[in-house]
């Protein structure tokens, strides 16, 4: 092939090779049957029926998110608050460890692991599944001490754990949100990386797990699916 038609990887070289290391980690730190098994995708038989946003609702679908983690849902106490109320929380509270996202938060308190979240993601479906996995990850990867809390990409790989335990579609899709107000259009962000980032992360996992075409990437949204076409053409090409 022509060096002008060579595909390009959708990150900077750094990135890139950070999240194909990372994975790799994953992959030796957790075990390849996780990341050979099935993506979970969004819909309606993911949620509880009827699904409102209430406080039940948050606790069913944190459970299923624990299960499939493989965290049980007894080790980690869940808290919601008000969405004006986690400022305050944290900032009041004596932890030993803590690592805190836009919408809710991870820390051990007197020995006991606590996640708290925001009732305002709970409007959210996606974003609610993709915070609660991230907060999750943290568990698995702190609580359980496999990183050292002090390292610098803490919150980065947290995201990518959701991408290697099949979350990836919900945390590339809650990544960067557009929403209508009275005033106009507001975007918003959720997670650390980057939805180039999240697309080549996808790309990696897809190509690890031998998925050329995966049938799953029509659930992405746009700029995340381009992303990951772009990084499996770049994969398969080189």
């Amino acid at each position: 092939m022509a060096w002008w038609g060579r595909p390009k990887c959708p990150v900077r070289p750094e990135e890139q090779a950070w999240i194909e290391e990372s994975l790799d980690w994953l992959v030796s730190s957790f075990g390849s049957d996780v990341l050979m098994r099935p993506v979970v995708l969004p819909g309606a038989s993911f949620f509880p029926p009827g699904y409102a946003g209430s406080e039940a609702d948050v606790r069913a679908v944190f459970a299923t998110v624990a299960g499939l983690v493989g965290v049980p849902v007894e080790r980690v106490v869940l808290e919601l608050e008000p969405d004006d109320a986690m400022d305050e929380l944290i900032d009041g509270l004596p932890v030993e460890m803590r690592s805190r996202g836009a919408a809710a938060h991870w820390r051990r308190r007197d020995g006991v692991s606590v996640i708290t979240v925001e009732m305002a993601k709970a409007r959210q479906p996606v974003a609610l599944v993709a915070t609660i996995a991230h907060e999750l990850g943290h568990e698995r990867l702190l609580g359980e001490e496999r990183r050292d809390p002090d390292r610098r990409d803490d919150e980065p790989m947290t995201d990518l754990f959701t991408v290697f335990f099949g979350f990836g579609v919900f945390s590339a899709n809650a990544a960067f949100e557009y929403s209508r107000s009275t005033t106009g259009w507001r975007t918003s962000r959720l997670g650390y990386l980057t939805e180039a980032m999240f697309g080549y992360a996808l790309a990696r996992y897809a190509w690890l797990r031998g998925e050329t075409e995966p049938d799953w990437a029509g659930l992405l949204d746009t700029n995340p699916r381009t992303y990951l076409k772009q990084g499996l053409r770049y994969l398969n090409a080189d």
